[in-house]
């Protein structure tokens, strides 16, 4: 049985981003530059987006963070979503979930305009992915997609459970990969 090393795979992709970044700015080219919205202070939260903050340094990527309190009303964090939206600078951003219970979460998403969800959350997005269209993919799934390319993993055939929880509730599912040929 051979060991799957995420994190190795993943400093690996970064280093082939960041070579791609070098190209563009070799070429006078923009740099990709990615934000988050961070509202209130769960450390789960906090950690994961500080982790995208790196990540994005690593990979060459601009980064910027925009924390904002818990008290935050709707319409402020509104407002924030449609600047980012707005902001010619930005190529992409998430607004981290979960956020406090005074605010819609769904309303939030679908504030985000699709061509900038980067958590590929938006109705649109989920839409284009479920067509193979191009589209922001959902991080988590994407990145075990990547680990079992990367790796040769054969799913053909293969039973997969999956336990998570999804930005909207508690999700257990069971399915097979479609045979192949």
């Amino acid at each position: 049985m051979e060991l799957i090393d995420g994190k190795k795979v993943a400093e690996e992709i970064k280093g082939q981003l960041r070579k791609e970044v070098e190209m563009l700015v070799a070429q006078n080219r923009k740099v990709p530059h990615l934000a988050a919205i961070l509202v209130g202070d769960n450390p789960a939260s906090m950690a994961y987006v500080n982790n995208k903050v790196k990540s994005c340094y690593d990979a060459g990527f601009m980064s910027t963070l925009y924390k904002r309190s818990a008290d935050i009303s709707q319409e402020e964090l509104l407002a924030l979503v449609d600047q980012l939206n707005n902001d010619k600078d930005i190529d992409g951003f998430i607004v981290q979930l979960p956020l406090p219970k005074h605010i819609d979460e769904l309303t939030v998403t679908m504030a985000i305009d699709p061509s900038k969800d980067v958590d590929g959350f938006h109705p649109v997005n989920f839409g284009k992915m479920a067509q193979g269209l191009p589209c922001f993919l959902p991080a988590t799934p994407y990145g075990i997609t990547l680990l079992l390319q990367h790796y040769n993993i054969e799913t053909s055939g293969k039973k997969v459970v999956v336990v998570g929880r999804s930005h909207c509730r508690y999700t257990y599912e069971y399915f097979t990969f479609p045979q192949r040929g």
